[in-house]
């Protein structure tokens, strides 16, 4: 996700104290237990039926089908589902800024989904600071008549680096040098575990791009120029979700490879202003694109079963058409997002749209909402325009330019997930990891990944190592800016956007 254009940078909203911890504790105990209470009778129409040995049929049902745990997740969806409104259903697949998003207006439009992007972090930035604020946005969200709970996304995309302390790992360019699939899926299994111990439930990680163009950018958000070795690196997807069944455990997180798909192909000169190369067009057939761009796909969803997945900025151009005939965002592009990875890869998580992407598709806002949504986007990344977005595919689905089918299958997609995660029963922040973030050991496991990841090719001449004394040379726009050497907008770390060498 980049935020470097519209973020509003490391503002925050006012910080408001949240609750006592002794009440936090209890409101966490009981959590199930209001769940229940707050939803008994939900969706009847009319007092229950009286059964010929005078018990009432919700005695046999006490709680509505959605919130019994022992039941299949699918059955849960479908209940949970077949009481919503339309309005519920679209504040669901809508994700809002927290520096822009308050708790009320989680309450009110039922938003399913709260990020935050580089640099927007709690006062203090502390893990207890951050939790308290996950929970804080629960507490809204189970104040809806339904009480579905609110999903937290964060970019924890090498270690959950918003937050001043975390353990920082080397970028995925760094971790493919190391080729080494194992300490990747370690590294990825640290940053989750120390990500959910401080609230947020989803990471918008890992990036499987396939860089073929040294002047792209965002070349550090990938592993390599090798489809073979991203592919393999893919496992890191299992280090964030653990093996099937455990994405509800508090050292899990749900994971989201991006970005789907071609981003690391895109062709130099084709993006707009001063994106010569990111977020401009991939210039390819279509077998080659299967090659280069979609093979690590198919790893992390069928084999590590990918929560969600994350579109990219570029645009796709199939040369079998010709060049410049059919240059189609990938934000819109039903072949791709519904033909190919929900349909040939069988993906069955949620599409998470990135940052105000939709906003790059033609027409008017209405016709880029509907676009978006028809072609597969289940959630829309809108961190300030979030009510704009509701009042907008609202409009659609009221014209019948969105389809009912539509929705409900996008809403489905994002409440298996959240049940998947445990949240119905566990909405809150569980803590019992937090003392391990930044600890020695996630520390030293980071230093093994810097060592294994210094590849030395040749030393003619004795060059290397430099001496301690020798004058070092940097040149460029960026020479004094730490941030952007050592990755561009995810440097973002530790809650500062722009750390300056001295």
């Amino acid at each position: 996700m980049d935020v470097r254009r519209r973020h509003p940078g490391a503002a925050s909203r006012p910080h408001r104290p949240h609750r006592p911890s002794a009440r936090r504790a209890t409101l966490v105990a009981g959590a199930a237990t209001a769940l229940v209470a707050g939803l008994v009778g939900v969706g009847a129409g009319s007092a229950p039926a009286t059964t010929q040995t005078g018990t009432t049929a919700a005695t046999h049902r006490s709680t509505p089908a959605y919130l019994d745990a022992r039941l299949p997740t699918r059955k849960r969806v479908a209940d949970l589902l077949s009481r919503m409104t339309l309005a519920e259903k679209i504040g669901q697949m809508t994700q809002a800024e927290r520096a822009n998003a308050s708790e009320a207006e989680v309450t009110e439009l039922a938003l399913g989904s709260i990020l935050s992007g580089g640099g927007s972090v709690p006062t203090p930035n502390t893990p207890e600071g951050w939790a308290d604020m996950v929970d804080g946005y629960q507490d809204a969200a189970l104040a809806t008549r339904l009480k579905i709970p609110v999903l937290y996304g964060v970019d924890s995309v090498h270690g959950h680096a918003n937050l001043n302390g975390a353990t920082v790992f080397p970028h995925n360019i760094g971790l493919g040098a190391t080729r080494d699939p194992r300490l990747v899926e370690k590294i990825s299994h640290i940053t989750a575990e120390e990500t959910r111990a401080t609230g947020p439930q989803w990471s918008f990680a890992p990036c499987l791009c396939v860089a073929r163009d040294d002047r792209w950018g965002r070349t550090y958000e990938s592993f390599g120029e090798s489809p073979r070795l991203v592919s393999q690196m893919a496992v890191a997807v299992r280090g964030f979700q653990g093996r099937r069944g455990q994405l509800d455990n508090p050292d899990r997180v749900l994971a989201t490879p991006k970005h789907f798909a071609g981003d690391g192909l895109t062709t130099f000169g084709t993006a707009a202003g001063d994106y010569t190369i990111d977020q401009g067009i991939t210039i390819v057939s279509r077998r080659d694109f299967a090659r280069l761009a979609l093979a690590p796909y198919w790893p992390a969803i069928q084999r590590y079963g990918a929560g969600s997945v994350m579109p990219s900025f570029s645009s796709v151009d199939w040369t079998e058409d010709g060049v410049g005939t059919n240059v189609l965002k990938m934000t819109a592009h039903t072949e791709l997002l519904t033909g190919v990875l929900k349909g040939r890869m069988g993906f069955d998580g949620l599409v998470i749209s990135d940052w105000e992407a939709i906003h790059q598709l033609p027409g008017d806002w209405n016709t880029q909402v509907r676009t978006a949504i028809n072609a597969g986007i289940d959630m829309a990344m809108e961190p300030a325009q979030f009510q704009e977005f509701i009042t907008a595919l609202t409009e659609e689905v009221q014209a019948g330019r969105v389809p009912m089918s539509r929705i409900d299958d996008a809403v489905s997609r994002i409440l298996t997930q959240k049940f998947e995660l445990g949240l119905f029963e566990k909405p809150y922040t569980d803590r019992r990891h937090i003392d391990e973030i930044g600890s020695a050991r996630h520390r030293s496991v980071a230093r093994e990944a810097v060592a294994k990841s210094q590849v030395l090719l040749k030393n003619r001449g004795r060059v290397l190592p430099l001496s301690k004394k020798a004058p070092l040379y940097v040149a460029g726009s960026n020479a004094d800016n730490l941030g952007n050497q050592a990755g561009g907008w995810t440097i973002t770390w530790q809650g500062g956007s722009h750390h300056q060498f001295p």
